[in-house]
């Protein structure tokens, strides 16, 4: 004899890991971009008006006519040759890389989730910038690992701390974000770059570099990636991507390695999804073969640093006695510290009523999250919108004064 159904609704049983994820920081970034009457400082997102459409249109018409039976055909997991013969004359540009150590990934998102189903055992710990980007932390989270914060200052991770961190926790592997930093905005000068390559190679530790913003200079500069400093190219997977210099809703980015992990990145890649699309890959090779990308982003770049200028101009005197804010030389983010006594968390929902939101900073620590913090991306809006929404964050923090 069967039993009756239940009254209560079927409910499946979650996965440790995420248990108690049903809701996330980045889920709602675009729950806030979405709203049409909230500015979000929330998530980096481009503003759609500086997509290259017309090229881009162009390109998906040449693959489609030209390769259509192929670009709609399966792939293979280590990426489209000609993607990776693009990507490698890039990364070359700083790294010798030749198509053979190029894996293609769907955004460099699920470039960190490929490194860890690849790396990662459960309890293995990862030492992270303190702050660090907050979907690395989930990724990294979900396979079992322990992140572990490691302290910075206004040049990025101190080579001191991450040395006694080494030697306490023993990791697995070292994140991190040298070039405009998520979520700070910070950059590494070549000095501290060689410091904390210097202690990696003495402790043989392995680097997993993340890089999708290097190329969004404010002053012409740009900086080569720590694998490309001496020894380090063996030792660091680096990943690109070209959501925040092309379009993010092309799910496209690369990993850049050597040596047989190659092949354990190829195999893990065909686990999660098979490979990227092809049609994508194609069209991003085209453009990569046929676009200048570079004029590209240094127009792209012009208007963020119009951005930034107008952001950093407006917060400043809205700030409280004491805090601390950032001044990117690049990228899409400033990290905004308002000091003891504040929670940028709690003072949110008077924010959103007020019409502009933020992301509170507490959920980009791995440990010890200091809750006085805030990232604003300067790149979706215009300045003058910046302006006044600014004006009106600045009302509730003087609100929730200490």
């Amino acid at each position: 004899m069967t039993a009756p159904p239940s009254s209560a609704p079927f409910r499946f049983l979650v996965a440790a890991r995420y248990a108690g994820m049903e809701s996330s920081p980045l889920k709602d970034i675009f729950a806030l971009a979405a709203r049409e009457d909230v500015v979000s400082f929330a998530g980096g997102i481009p503003d759609p008006e500086l997509f290259a459409l017309e090229e881009v249109t162009a390109c998906y018409d040449w693959v489609l006519a030209q390769q259509g039976h192929r670009a709609l055909q399966y792939g293979v997991s280590e990426g489209e040759l000609e993607l990776r013969e693009q990507a490698a004359r890039r990364v070359s540009r700083d790294l010798p890389t030749d198509a053979s150590q190029i894996r293609v990934t769907s955004g460099s998102q699920e470039g960190l989730f490929v490194v860890a189903q690849a790396l990662l055992e459960p309890g293995d710990v990862v030492l992270v910038e303190s702050p660090t980007y907050l979907a690395a932390v989930q990724a990294f989270s979900v396979h079992g690992a322990r992140m572990i914060g490691v302290d910075t200052d206004d040049d990025g991770v101190i080579p001191e701390a991450l040395e006694e961190a080494i030697r306490t926790h023993h990791p697995r592997m070292v994140y991190l974000i040298p070039t405009f930093q998520n979520p700070t905005g910070r950059t590494m000068p070549l000095e501290r770059r060689q410091a904390v390559a210097e202690v990696l190679q003495r402790t043989d530790v392995p680097l997993i570099e993340d890089d999708p913003y290097g190329a969004l200079s404010f002053t012409g500069s740009t900086w080569a990636p720590i694998a490309a400093l001496p020894g380090m190219g063996e030792r660091t997977i680096l990943l690109n991507s070209m959501s925040k210099l092309m379009s993010p809703g092309v799910r496209i980015g690369w990993m850049r390695a050597e040596g047989p992990v190659l092949d354990t990145l190829a195999v893990a890649k065909a686990a999660i999804s098979m490979q990227s699309s092809v049609v994508d890959q194609l069209m991003v090779a085209r453009y990569l073969e046929t676009v200048d990308l570079d004029a590209h982003v240094a127009r792209v770049s012009a208007v963020y640093r119009e951005r930034r200028d107008a952001m950093s101009a407006a917060i400043a005197p809205v700030l409280p006695d004491g805090a601390h804010v950032t001044r990117p030389e690049g990228g899409m983010f400033l990290w905004a510290a308002l000091g003891e006594g504040y929670d940028a968390q709690e003072m949110l929902a008077d924010a959103v009523k007020a019409g502009v939101a933020y992301l509170p900073g507490w959920s980009f620590y791995a440990d010890h999250a200091d809750r006085s913090t805030m990232r604003l991306s300067f790149v979706t809006h215009s300045p003058a919108v910046i302006e006044d929404a600014v004006a009106r964050l600045g009302e509730v923090i003087a609100a929730h004064r200490a």
